[in-house]
């Protein structure tokens, strides 16, 4: 578990939203950020954005989706969790089939969150869990 303290920048629980659907990503910006008001949220539309803003950030959870433009969620998720295994993936994905599920987690992703039935109530366990 993270330990985290909402009072110093340094400490404030670090998310990162990848989508490359602008209105999902903000959708799901704005309802985490009207549960959680002191996590800091960062937002990646492609694969080139979310290495740049993992390696400046190392957010402590990112949210990914599989179908983005150059490199794919999975192959992403994949180096993150390499490069930094501390960090929690949680892939969300229109394409709630098991082949999906089952190479989310071969790739290392810690959830497998369906767009369509996506469930907050989950979500904000994995949000509660480290803070």
């Amino acid at each position: 578990m993270v330990r985290l303290n909402s009072t110093s920048r340094e400490t404030r629980l670090k998310v990162l939203i990848v989508e490359d659907n602008l209105a999902f990503r903000q959708f799901f910006k704005e309802s985490l950020h009207s549960r959680f008001p002191s996590i800091e949220i960062f937002e990646a539309a492609d694969g080139k954005e979310v290495l740049q803003i993992v390696e400046a950030e190392s957010p402590h959870l990112i949210f990914m989706d599989i179908q983005l433009p150059g490199e794919n969620g999975l192959s992403l998720t994949k180096k993150i969790k390499a490069r930094y295994p501390g960090s929690i993936v949680a892939v969300i994905t229109t394409y709630d089939i098991p082949e999906y599920r089952e190479a989310a987690f071969q790739y290392g992703a810690d959830r497998f969150l369906p767009k369509v039935s996506l469930d907050w109530n989950e979500i904000e366990t994995v949000v509660e869990s480290l803070v």
